[in-house]
């Protein structure tokens, strides 16, 4: 199957999904379960769904065939090279292309944008700093033209190159530039296009970067977007295999993006075509592409079986033209086989795993609270049908009977609120530990730092501090979080052990998974920070731009981090909130049905008939969550005892 039916299906399956977490919010709804936390968790969910998107980053040398090979795997069917592809004429900035509802154009970002202060995440809630071109979807050829902006380029002095970094005297001295006066420099600093393709419809979104200075002097790219994306595709030519250059790219930007697993990573060997040779015959030529691939494979310490060899030049003739015997000689169906199996397929489960951790706790608290009311009524039914009710003072027994328990009840909801106000009082201190002021404080006293820093040395080290100051502030907010952690569980094991409430696991708040992600960007800057030999970034400009998209980052992750606080915090004491408020219910409804009865067959009879008429619409609620349960594909709720459907009123 190709890529885009593939996409097509895992479209479609992530529709599924949202339609079922749309019925359990109505579900929810329906049936009084619904509170501001839990309807903020699931339209949160639903948001992240509605927005995810399978990014595909494409990384290269010049010259390697990389946005050629976009072309014949994701536009061929316009019937032109739809990217500028030619001959010198390659990518020069970085390049998004994704589906903006409604709107088609290119958004450009000046070069000059550098120099400011500002993330690229910043710059793009703004679009008023962009040069806008609007796209013609009607017309390839307009569109073809409106692409050729992305090379553009323009001369300046060297020293407003190296103001920019974007001057290197090593480099310059082996490109023959170092006497220049004046030197090229791209146009635009990034590019962002939208336009309705089938398959940015879907859901895809395709991240192209130029060569190792463009990772070099941008940390953002591979920080962040890199590190992001669900695969990175690294093209390699065939006819030159690892180059230098191609290897100092590899070490400093792509291996670190991927991490150890190498996971959603594929090396593609392109222009297999340059190597197409008569004399040698087919057995020569594939020979020729196994050694390439074993050589490469070893210097990169990378599986072979990620290795995809190809012409996308050939390809992308083949899908113009209908070729099936050439584009089956172009070798892209293997490309497409890996990036439709394995990275969909990843993805599946990575969205799985999200649903479940995010709204799992409400689907668990949803069964209980159902089972728990089926129950009580069945117990209730079964003591109704045993009582004699023309025995006056055993009515009255069960009268008293009845009020005590509401006194009880009474009490526990006296409890509940002081313990509330206990937990009120820590939840607000594991908010407060990670209060984005706070943080804040510690990102501007580091900029002064850095202010006053005359010295690269100097800036990298103040980067390391910030490091060390941001590490302290999570460890003070996990030492509050445990504390946190231990009061929920002495409130939830009081009222199972005192008042007889149904066990239901609290969802626990962690801190960890802040951490580690943390921690991975400390880590990729700590790479990048002291890759100053293979990379720009002895360059100042290059290191504020460092401290500018780790700073981003981590903020961005410690503002999660206190959301989410905040969410849980709100959150965590609902279920036992829903079982006092369900208590309540049962106990009214007990002393209703008391009252009515007392010395009537007729009212007796009445009231048996309508708990036994309860148990239906009770046995449906549960029908129904669980075939939403089904459908969400949240695992690990269908084998527990929950309400056997065969159970019968006798």
């Amino acid at each position: 199957m190709e890529f885009k039916e593939q996409l097509h299906e895992y479209s479609q399956w992530r529709e599924d999904i949202i339609q079922a977490i749309e019925m359990y919010r109505e579900w929810r709804n329906r049936y009084g379960l619904s509170d501001a936390q839990s309807t903020d968790t699931i339209l949160n969910m639903l948001n992240g769904l509605s927005n995810d998107r399978i990014t595909l980053a494409f990384a290269a040398e010049f010259s390697r065939g990389k946005t050629e090979l976009i072309n014949s795997l994701f536009f061929a069917e316009s019937g032109v090279r739809l990217l500028p592809s030619s001959p010198g004429r390659t990518t020069m900035c970085p390049t998004e292309l994704f589906y903006d509802e409604g709107d088609s154009y290119i958004r450009l970002l000046n070069i000059e944008s550098r120099l400011e202060d500002i993330s690229l995440v910043e710059y793009k809630q703004q679009p008023e700093r962009w040069t806008q071109i609007d796209l013609d979807c009607d017309s390839p050829t307009q569109m073809q033209e409106a692409f050729k902006e992305l090379v553009a380029v323009k001369k300046v002095s060297k020293k407003d190159a190296d103001k920019l970094g974007l001057w290197n005297d090593r480099e310059a001295a082996e490109l023959g530039l170092l006497d220049a006066e004046e030197v090229d420099i791209p146009c635009w600093r990034h590019a962002l296009i939208s336009f309705p393709h089938p398959l940015l419809k879907e859901g895809l979104s395709i991240l192209d970067t130029p060569g190792l200075n463009a990772l070099g002097t941008e940390p953002e790219l591979t920080l962040n977007m890199l590190p992001s994306a669900q695969a990175i595709i690294f093209v390699l030519a065939a006819d030159t295999g690892v180059t230098k250059s191609d290897l100092n790219m590899w070490r400093s930007h792509i291996s670190v993006a991927r991490g150890a697993g190498k996971q959603g990573l594929a090396v593609v060997m392109n222009k297999i075509d340059s190597m197409w040779d008569d004399l040698s015959g087919e057995t020569g030529y594939e020979e020729s592409i196994i050694s390439q691939i074993k050589n490469s494979a070893a210097i990169l310490g990378v599986d072979e079986k990620l290795f995809f060899p190809v012409s996308a030049k050939q390809a992308l003739l083949a899908k113009i033209k209908s070729d099936a015997p050439l584009l089956e000689k172009s070798r892209i169906g293997g490309l497409e086989t890996y990036l439709s199996k394995d990275i969909l397929s990843q993805r599946r489960v990575i969205l799985k795993e999200t649903v479940a951790r995010s709204i799992g706790f409400l689907v668990k608290e949803s069964l209980s609270l159902t089972e728990s009311k089926y129950k009580n009524s069945l117990e209730q039914l079964e003591e109704f049908k045993k009582i004699d009710f023309e025995n006056a003072d055993m009515t009255g027994k069960l009268m008293a009977e009845t009020r005590d328990r509401q006194n009880a009840y009474l009490a526990n909801v006296e409890h509940f609120q002081a313990s509330r106000r206990v937990f009120g009082v820590q939840a607000k201190m594991l908010v407060d530990s990670l209060a984005i002021e706070r943080i804040d404080e510690i990102i501007r006293h580091t900029k002064q730092d850095m202010t006053k820093s005359l010295t690269t040395y100097g800036m990298k080290q103040n980067i390391r501090q910030l490091f060390d100051n941001l590490r302290d502030l999570l460890q003070d907010a996990v030492d509050t979080t445990n504390e946190t952690r231990r009061l929920v569980k002495a409130i939830h094991k009081k009222f199972r052990d005192e008042y007889g409430f149904k066990e239901i696991e609290p969802q626990l708040f962690s801190i960890k998974q802040y951490q580690f992600e943390l921690e991975q960007i400390f880590e990729e800057g700590e790479l990048f920070r002291t890759s100053a030999k293979t990379t720009m970034t002895e360059q100042s400009v290059v290191v504020k731009k460092l401290y500018s998209t780790i700073i981003t980052k981590a903020r961005g992750v410690l503002k999660v981090a206190h959301n989410d606080a905040g969410t849980w915090s709100n959150s965590v004491l609902s279920p036992l909130m829903h079982q006092i408020k369900d208590h309540k219910r049962q106990i009214e409804s007990r002393l209703q049905m008391l009252r009515k009865i007392s010395g009537s067959k007729e009212n007796v009879a009445e009231s048996i008939a309508a708990l036994e008429a309860e148990l239906g619409p009770i046995k449906q609620r549960h029908k129904e969550l669980r075939l939403i349960i089904k459908a969400m594909q949240i695992e690990g709720y269908d084998n527990q005892d929950g309400i056997n459907p065969s159970s019968t009123v006798r």
